[in-house]
Parts: structure tokens; C-alpha cells; sequence
């Protein structure tokens, strides 16, 4: 697996600098005075070469400078002694920055692989679901954050969680693999949707208890379909809503707003548990909290619910990216996680 290329301009320069300074030195009629540009190739092939390119790139310099021909200025004993340090000096640290990269590369490739276990991708359908998640992580490089989300079949039918644990990037990383842990345990064993959402309260909680000073808590908010795809049984622990989408219309459902998980709070005040009967062409849209509440200059929060009418296309995967979009040019910069799954229920008469 190797990096990502350095751009191609950096990779011209030294190039080009040696070929414009000869050049410009064979077409003067006069000596030229620039042969002291020759002496930075070397450290700009650090950029972009290996060692054995640096060398031969320093070599040349070397070479070029004692050419008559071009009419470039002879350097000294002193100014040749340092453009050959300087070139050797240059080959070592191309060296180590080769090795340097070849570490990076092993490590993030690693890293990949850990955040890939954690969330893999969506497959394109869970049973009689059509599922298509966007994510974008805060932190730059990262693959998983503080946002999560999970489509599973167990033998209670299709379940779906998606949720926003404190804090985000990859020091949340190891908070989300517990839910998601937890997630996917429930789906088997747990009939009721509110059992599953008891499951991940109290696996923040242990897990809070085992930290000093700490205190882990989560929103999310999870789905339950039926096995004919005809309804869906829907609880919100603190996390926004999920939107209905039907007939070129978003309507955001009126789940009964529950606690966080973490708090500890699942038996004495569980989630109320809202059924929603879907029809041919519903898809139900949820994002966290990183997209509906982004702002622009002005403070504007972005307008999901029109946008996503707005925006609405029969094909999952081009809603997510058109609502992306969209959000990149509302606010510009997207400060926190931002997440968005769209799920696409298909009744069996439909298939």
C-alpha cells in the first residue's frame, strides 16, 4: 500500500529549475551569473525523490557547473565543498523520509483496517431494507468518529441504530465500538426495541464506572421494522428525529424524545416507542446532529427538512451525496462529525 503521490508540480520543480537554468544559459550570449540555483535541486528532490534520484539529481548539479559550454559561474573550492554537502546531505534525508513514508503508509493502513472492524460498510440491503450511510469524520484522516451507525437482521426483524457519542474523532472511537457491540448483541437477543436501547445505557454505564472522571454518555436514536416492511417501531434518546420521506415531502416524526444512553435512567424513565405504517416509496432519512445543526456566517442553522424535499432523488446513495453537498455550500466547513442514513424499506409484493 503505498501513500498519496506528492502533486506533480513538486515533483517538476527540480526538473524544470535544471532544465531552465540551462537553457537559459545556452541561449545568453553573455556568462549568466545563476548557476547558484543549481545548488537548491538537491533539497527540492528531497521532496518528492527517493535516494537514489536525489543522487543522481545532486550528481548532476555537480556536473553541470563544470560544463564550459554553459557558461555558468565556476564555483570555488569553498562554494563546490558545500553544494556536495549539500547534496549528500540531501540523499540522507531523502533516506529517511523514505523510511519515514513506508512507516506512515504500515501504520495508517493498520489503522484503516481497526476503524474498518469497528463500522464496516453498509451492505446495500439488510433483508427487505435498502441502506445507503454517508459519514464524514471531523477529524481529517479518520474513517470513524463520534457518530455511528449499524443496519442488522437478527430474528426479530431488521434493526437500525444510529447514534452521537460525547465527544468525537478518535478518541470516541473506542466508546462507539462498545455500542455498536452492544447493538449488535441486542439484535439478537432482544424482542423489544426498548430493551435494546436499555442494552446500550447500560453498557455506558459500566463502561463510565470503570473511568475516574469520566462520564460517558451517547444520543441515538433506533428502528425496528416489521418482516413484512409495512411498519416501522421507532425510540429517540436524545437524538433527532428521523425524517419520513413520501411523495417529494419530508416530515419529521413525532417521536417521544427520551434520555441518553449513559445516564442510567433506561428504567426508570424507558423510551416511548413510536409506530409508523409505510408505504410503497417511503424512505425514512436520519442525520445527526452534525448536519442539522451546522451554521453558516450568519448563524443559520441548515435547513434539513426543506433541503432534503428539496433535494429528494429516488436513488439513496445520490440523496446523501446531494445533501452533502448542499450542506458544504450552507456553512462551507463542517466543524463536527456529520452523518446521514437513508433506509429504504421494499415490501415484499414490491421485490
Amino acid at each position: 500500500m503505498r501513500g498519496a503521490p506528492p502533486p506533480v508540480w513538486v515533483r517538476v520543480l527540480p526538473v524544470a529549475l535544471l532544465v531552465g537554468v540551462c537553457a537559459a544559459s545556452l541561449l545568453s550570449n553573455d556568462p549568466l551569473d545563476i548557476g547558484f540555483l543549481l545548488g537548491a535541486i538537491p533539497p527540492l528532490a528531497v521532496l518528492s525523490y527517493g535516494p537514489l534520484a536525489t543522487a543522481v539529481l545532486g550528481g548532476l548539479v555537480i556536473v553541470l557547473l563544470h560544463i564550459p559550454a554553459l557558461q555558468l559561474d565556476r564555483p570555488g573550492n569553498t562554494d563546490l565543498l558545500t553544494i556536495v554537502f549539500v547534496a549528500v546531505l540531501s540523499v540522507f534525508v531523502s533516506f529517511v523520509r523514505s523510511h519515514r513514508d513506508a512507516q506512515l503508509v504500515t501504520e495508517r493502513a493498520v489503522a484503516v483496517a481497526a476503524q474498518r472492524a469497528v463500522a464496516p460498510p453498509l451492505p446495500e440491503r439488510v433483508g427487505p431494507v435498502r441502506c445507503t450511510g454517508l459519514y464524514r469524520a471531523a477529524q481529517r484522516g479518520t474513517l470513524v468518529g463520534g457518530d455511528f451507525f449499524d443496519v442488522r437482521e437478527g430474528p426479530y426483524g431488521v434493526r437500525a441504530v444510529m447514534g452521537d457519542v460525547q465527544g468525537h474523532g478518535l478518541s470516541a472511537v473506542a466508546t462507539v465500538a462498545a455500542l455498536l457491540g452492544a447493538f449488535r448483541e441486542a439484535v439478537l437477543d432482544q424482542r423489544d426495541l426498548g430493551a435494546v436501547a436499555a442494552r446500550l445505557d447500560r453498557r455506558l454505564v459500566v463502561d463510565s464506572a470503570a473511568v475516574q472522571h469520566a462520564e460517558l454518555f451517547a444520543t441515538g436514536v433506533l428502528l425496528a421494522f416489521s418482516a413484512d416492511a409495512r411498519a416501522v417501531r421507532i425510540v429517540a434518546c436524545g437524538h433527532p428525529p428521523p425524517l419520513l420521506l413520501r411523495d417529494r415531502r419530508a416530515t419529521e416524526l413525532a417521536v417521544e424524545p427520551g434520555m441518553p444512553f449513559g445516564l442510567g435512567l433506561g428504567d426508570a424513565s424507558p423510551p416511548i416507542e413510536l409506530t409508523v405504517e409505510l408505504r410503497p416509496g417511503d424512505r425514512l432519512f436520519l442525520a445527526s446532529d452534525g448536519v442539522s445543526e451546522a451554521r453558516d456566517d450568519s448563524g443559520a442553522f441548515y435547513p434539513l427538512t426543506d433541503r432534503v424535499a428539496d433535494l429528494d432523488d429516488d436513488d439513496p446513495v445520490a440523496l446523501t451525496e446531494h445533501v452533502w453537498a448542499d450542506l458544504v455550500r450552507h456553512c462551507g466547513i463542517v466543524q463536527d462529525d456529520a452523518t446521514m442514513l437513508v433506509l429504504a424499506p421494499e415490501h415484499e409484493d414490491l421485490r
